[in-house]
């Protein structure tokens, strides 16, 4: 397949990218700024894509400028919609990657896709925007939604927690400075996610939202003891308010089975990978540290 992907540049366009490549398809990056209309639509145009993989977007959710995420992640979506309703020949696929913070606090978990959502941040309430947005284009264009939930691999941006605890541990740090200790994420891993993305292009029903999850979740202590085993370093952790979100999800747990269920049926199976195996990875690697 020719893959038009937008966030090539990114921390999850640049595993997709390369996953792609192995499994042997063709991926075009879109190199024009979202919020540029008309840069947008030539390039489109241009590309003639089979499937689209739209990944860019702000993520860091407590970004400083609140009005940035809706002018990148919704009205930057649109464009890109409305430059590939315009094609000739309209893609096959085009997977938006949303967000599992849509969910918020909810009360149910694991969250299942009909969940009603909730979203406490601007992050999210720019993501959901963006799936409300989509479905104007449901008459014209094939799209699927993709939730992932918190993942995380060499490259992530130590922005991110994850990559600045890894980034500690390698630098053998004396101590670090974090938020709540016990809120509960999944962590999975980057490659997972591709590999799920991948197949969402392939397999995904036009239409419908996925979770992109495993189901488990871990705190953030959990984290830091398995990083000390495999490091073979302790450090000192100091809770610092500063870090500490005010509207804070405290537990972000997703049901895999649509996904599984979705993959079982055309005889595949979600990639799984351990967290131990992604610390490693990420501790062995020297990008973004």
């Amino acid at each position: 397949m020719k893959i038009l992907l937008t966030g090539a540049g990114g921390f999850t366009g640049r595993h997709f990218t390369r996953h792609a490549q192995a499994a042997g398809h063709e991926v075009v990056a879109l190199r024009a700024q979202l919020g540029e209309r008309e840069a947008v639509e030539h390039e489109v145009l241009a590309a003639g894509p089979d499937v689209v993989v739209h990944l860019a977007a702000i993520s860091f959710i407590i970004h400083q400028d609140e009005q940035t995420f809706y002018a990148v992640n919704t009205i930057g979506t649109m464009n890109l919609l409305a430059a590939l309703a315009k094609l000739p020949s309209p893609p096959c696929q085009v997977l938006l990657a949303s967000s599992a913070n849509v969910y918020g606090n909810a009360e149910a978990s694991p969250l299942v896709e009909d969940q009603f959502p909730a979203p406490v941040n601007h992050y999210a309430m720019s993501k959901l925007a963006m799936e409300y947005m989509a479905r104007t284009y449901a008459d014209k264009l094939p799209i699927v939604i993709a939730r992932p939930f918190n993942y995380t691999g060499p490259g992530q941006d130590k922005s991110f927690v994850i990559p600045k605890i890894v980034g500690h541990f390698a630098n053998k740090s004396p101590f670090i400075e974090l938020g709540n200790l016990h809120v509960e994420r999944e962590y999975n891993d980057v490659r997972m996610v591709c590999d799920a993305y991948l197949q969402l292009l392939q397999h995904g029903e036009v239409g419908q939202t996925y979770n992109v999850c495993s189901g488990q979740t871990y705190t953030l202590q959990h984290v830091i003891e398995t990083l000390s085993r495999l490091s073979a370093h302790k450090l000192e952790v100091k809770v610092n308010p500063a870090f500490v979100r005010a509207n804070e999800v405290h537990r972000l747990c997703g049901n895999p089975a649509k996904l599984r269920k979705l993959l079982a049926d055309r005889g595949v199976t979600q990639q799984q990978v351990s967290l131990s195996d992604t610390l490693t990875w990420m501790l062995s690697s020297n990008q973004g540290f």
